[in-house]
């Protein structure tokens, strides 16, 4: 049975790789990697001493990558490579083995292997099931699930599944572009909590929740760092904070659960006319809901809508916080 790989290339060498036949990686810091041997832990020190400043949660992945472009790709195989460039899914067919291309402009990537191109297809010819299958964050992974429709492509041997096969069903489009919708939602809210809790400590958050509030509208200041009573942040709506109403913030940077007697905590110090605002990065017990439901002055903010705050204001934060929490604006299907 043909081995079929999924590959993503760096894009400044996507069209060259394509008109020249070959699939690279680079890796031009551990120089001629057909050198390596078949030893998972070798190549991981080898990575290691070549690029010392990586984190120690990425060696095991990239030496994985490593591994199978050297060992377990065999001449023979099919690979498949989504180019931005042109939007075109690219099947060829491996006919050599690991070379190393002396550095002649194009070193940055000079780790390859021979392709012959057999076919460049437009995305809309796949469903879109496929497509995020060979989407995947992995540089080099294999393709299982839908490697009938793509090698249907360039072997007239093998049939593309019939659409509604219950033996090869696969989600209609939009159900799979919803998915892939909430997961970017998802993985930009965890991304975005995870910086804020690894990167700030709990004064600096309260500092951002005050930044947040300003960017709503209101003035904000934060209170001293001790004896505040649970009072994390005064907001109120006019510059002098005389009007009506104040409102008392208490922040938490924890990513766990907040129960009622904090909440009740925070309520304890409201005087006429104020309200009560609890922000924390995670969520809160059934108790203290129920106690936001019954108490009009108490809004609780958990980690997501949190979040969903930070992205809708985003334009307004400072650069600091932006450099912190870089993001970029993209449109994904709503479905």
């Amino acid at each position: 049975m043909t081995t079929l790989w999924g590959l993503h290339m760096q894009e400044e060498i996507g069209s060259d790789a394509l008109e020249r036949g070959y699939v690279a990686i680079g890796w031009a810091g551990l120089g001629d990697v057909s050198a390596l041997p078949k030893d998972r832990e070798a190549i991981k020190a080898a990575i290691i001493r070549a690029y010392p400043e990586k984190k120690a949660g990425a060696i095991p992945v990239e030496a994985g990558v490593l591994f199978r472009f050297l060992h377990e790709i065999k001449e023979g195989d099919v690979v498949v490579y989504p180019s931005k460039h042109n939007r075109q899914v690219n099947i060829g067919r491996v006919i050599g083995p690991v070379t190393h291309i002396a550095d002649t402009g194009e070193g940055t990537y000079p780790n390859r292997r021979a392709v012959d191109w057999l076919g460049s297809f437009p995305r809309s010819d796949f469903p879109q099931s496929a497509l995020y299958e060979i989407g995947s964050f992995l540089t080099l992974f294999l393709v299982k699930t839908h490697r009938q429709e793509f090698l249907a492509k360039i072997d007239p041997s093998v049939s593309a599944p019939e659409a509604g096969d219950e033996d090869t069903a696969t989600p209609d489009d939009d159900s799979v572009a919803g998915t892939v919708s909430r997961q970017a939602e998802e993985t930009t809210e965890d991304y975005v909590v995870r910086k804020l809790h690894s990167v700030l400590s709990g004064y600096e958050f309260e500092h951002f929740v005050a930044h947040i509030l300003e960017c709503l509208g209101y003035t904000a200041r934060v209170s001293e760092k001790s004896g505040d009573g649970g009072v994390d942040v005064i907001a109120h709506s006019d510059e002098l904070g005389f009007e009506p109403p104040i409102i008392k913030v208490q922040c938490k940077r924890m990513t766990g659960q907040t129960g009622e007697p904090e909440v009740s905590q925070l309520l304890g110090t409201l005087g006429e006319g104020e309200c009560a605002l609890f922000v924390n990065l995670g969520s809160y017990s059934r108790p203290a809901r129920v106690l936001e439901r019954n108490r009009p002055k108490l809004r609780l903010i958990d980690g997501e809508q949190f979040v969903k705050l930070v992205l809708e204001n985003y334009d307004k934060l400072s650069a600091r916080y932006r450099t912190m929490i870089p993001l970029k604006r993209i449109h994904v299907p709503d479905v």
